[in-house]
Formats: structure tokens, sequence, C-alpha cells
């Protein structure tokens, strides 16, 4: 892949992750007034009210502007976590990676390279397109008599390590979100709770009786934005974990196969 390939590449990228933001708070903001903000969710129908008892749309809507950005997280965490899925998922290509390599080395064995190769085509996967940069640089340096046994094996490796650096990125893709909503969520939602707070003092600051909606209201706004910035970072920070171990434990799976497949690259040699 060429620099202005890859240029264009990463503004796509930028592209998508800025469209998936701005689209999400469209529609978080849009759910946030038609459906939590619906006046039949308070009573007399006054979302300047209280909400209805046990009605918790009208609850969450108590919680101010800051309730949609919150949201707006939860539901960019959620897309991402889709295309993670997918994407891990289709690096795994197809069937089980053990049981891919040990046919790898087998047909290495026997000296059926080519037929190595159709096999790490149909496999499709993130390893396979490794294993068969590997196989390539085999099947080329094999019969040259110009190189000696250590340098073909080192030109194998370096396939190999050339390879892996094109897949690997794609693992790390878009992990930054998470990374960044784990703690940003919370920090969103304090702002919130900070908000609230200032209205309930500011209620209670009043000469004479104190305004008991406007108290409320600023507790209900300190609380809500309190659990939901909470809930937002458990989701993002999990989200993270599991996509951190599962990429390390594929990582770990390439490296150990193209080991694997280096020590047989070098038996094949020293027999040849």
């Amino acid at each position: 892949m060429s620099k202005q390939e890859s240029a264009l590449m990463g503004a796509l990228k930028s592209i998508f992750t800025l469209t998936v933001i701005v689209v999400s708070y469209a529609v978080c903001y849009t759910l946030f007034h038609t459906v939590m903000g619906n006046p039949v969710n308070f009573e007399g129908g006054n979302p300047a009210g209280h909400a209805l008892e046990g009605n918790y749309l009208g609850i969450i809507y108590k919680g101010g502007f800051v309730v949609p950005i919150l949201f707006t997280c939860f539901m960019v965490v959620f897309i991402f976590m889709l295309e993670r899925f997918i994407t891990l998922s289709r690096a795994k290509g197809k069937g089980r990676l053990n049981v891919f390599v040990r046919k790898l080395q087998q047909l290495l064995a026997e000296d059926k390279i080519e037929e190595a190769i159709e096999a790490c085509d149909k496999q499709r996967g993130s390893l396979a397109n490794v294993m068969r940069a590997g196989l390539s640089r085999y099947r080329e340096i094999q019969n040259d008599k110009t190189l000696e046994r250590d340098q073909k094996i080192l030109s194998i490796q370096k396939a190999y390590e050339e390879a892996t650096a094109v897949e690997l990125p794609s693992f790390q893709k878009n992990m930054v979100i998470f990374s960044t909503l784990a703690p940003g969520a919370v920090l969103i939602g304090l702002t919130g709770t900070v908000l609230g707070m200032i209205r309930a003092f500011a209620a209670l600051a009043q000469s004479g009786a104190p305004d008991a909606l406007a108290l409320s209201q600023g507790i209900s706004e300190a609380l809500i934005n309190t659990a939901l910035g909470i809930s937002g970072s458990l989701f993002a920070l999990l989200m993270y974990n599991i996509f951190s171990t599962s990429i390390d434990e594929y990582t770990f799976s390439i490296d150990e196969a193209g080991f694997s497949l280096t020590q047989s690259f070098a038996a094949s040699l020293k027999n040849a």
C-alpha cells in the first residue's frame, strides 16, 4: 500500500468515526426530546414539572442536556463494538487456527507449497495472509543457490514480519474509541452531576422557602447523570478489555504460527 493510499484510508476512517458520532448524537438528541420529553411522561403533561411516578423515561429526561451526550457515548460504543466483532471475526477466517497451522506444517513437510498457499487463500484470515507471505517467499528462494541457508531463513522471517505489520493495524483500529470513552463518560457524567448540584444549592439559597421543584430537579439531574456516566464508562471499559484480550491472543497465535512454520522451513531447507 502506497503512502497516498494509506493517507486516503486514514482520512476515510476519520470521516467514518466523525459521522458515527454526529449521527449518534442527532439520534439521541431527537429521542431525548421526542420520547423522554413527551408530555405524557409528566404530571399535568408538563415536561418542566415532576415525572410521573415510576415513569423512567420522564425521570431520565430530568437529567438535563447532558443526558443525550451520555446516550451518544453508549451508542458510539455499541456501534464500534459491532464493528470490532465483525472485523475480528473476519480476521480469524474460517475454521480452527490450530488445525489450519497443522495442515500447513504437513503440506510443507510433503513439499506441497502450492497446496499450502491454496489452503491459505481458502482460510481468508489474517493468520492465513501472514502464512501465505512466508510460503510465497519460501517458494521464491527454495532453489536459489546464491543464498545460504541462514539467509533464506532470515528472508522468510522478514516476510512474516512485513505481513504481520500489515495485518496488526486492523486489529487495533478504533480501540481508541473505547479507551477514550471509558474515562470520558465518567467525566461527562460528573459534569452533569456538578451542574445539577449547582441548581440544587441555588434553590436552597433562595430567601424564604426553598424552591422544592428546582431543588428536586437539581438533585435528579445530578444523580441521573452520575448513574449514566458510570454505566457508560463500565460498558466502554468492558468492551475494551474483551477486545484487547482477543487481539492479544490472536497476535500471539500469529507469532507462534510464524515461529513454528519458520522451524519447518528451516528443517526443509536443511534436508534440501
